[in-house]
């Protein structure tokens, strides 16, 4: 008897909708050590302003394709910080996206997080 064996993988279609991130105001939370800390930004077509820590920090953008770009600190304040980023976003929803990141050049240490749109405007809340 001859039998025949179909494999049916479920291919799930990944959104890639980037353009609706390349502007506006958006949150990122991230643990640091034991501790949950967060960020704004705001992004502008070739700038990210991102408040963090108390601080005010500007960064250009280059993007590369649709859904990757470079951001390079406009004013390091050290060797690390002069390095570039490469930031890849990977999925998109409603209103935030998974992206992963790197020093550019550095695909080995990749790591992934996740960014919340939380307005179309392009200033920070009031409340943060």
């Amino acid at each position: 008897m001859l039998y025949r064996i179909f494999l049916n993988f479920s291919c799930h279609k990944v959104d890639r909708n980037c353009s609706n991130f390349r502007l506006g105001t958006f949150k990122y939370e991230r643990v640091i050590g034991d501790k949950l800390t967060s960020s704004l930004f705001i992004r502008d077509t070739d700038i990210e302003i991102e408040y963090y820590n108390n601080k005010i920090d500007t960064s250009k953008i280059n993007w590369v394709n649709e859904c990757e770009f470079i951001l390079r600190k406009q004013n390091p304040t050290n060797n690390l910080e002069k390095k570039p980023i490469s930031i890849k976003i990977i999925s998109t929803h409603k209103n935030y996206y998974i992206f992963e990141f790197s020093l550019v050049g550095d695909n080995k240490n990749r790591k992934r997080g996740r960014i919340i749109k939380i307005s179309e405007e392009l200033d920070f809340p009031s409340k943060f």
